[in-house]
């Protein structure tokens, strides 16, 4: 998702959204230990950059909520 899409969203819908990519990031990884053919091995690092923008994005929405 790009960053104005993240930033329309809810705080809730937000923390979903984090939650789920840290569990798809971390099944990602079990695949690639457990030497399980996994389709795009890239993949793993382009989840984690989308997470760091979901988090810069809550990051900021916490700051201007205070």
């Amino acid at each position: 998702m790009k960053t104005n899409e993240l930033k329309e969203l809810g705080a809730e819908e937000l923390a979903a959204k984090i939650s789920a990519a840290r569990k798809e990031i971390a099944d990602l990884k079990l695949k690639l230990a457990s030497k399980v053919d996994v389709e795009k091995p890239g993949q793993i690092s382009q989840k984690r950059h989308e997470l760091a923008r979901m988090l810069t994005v809550q990051a900021q929405l916490n700051k201007e909520a205070k």
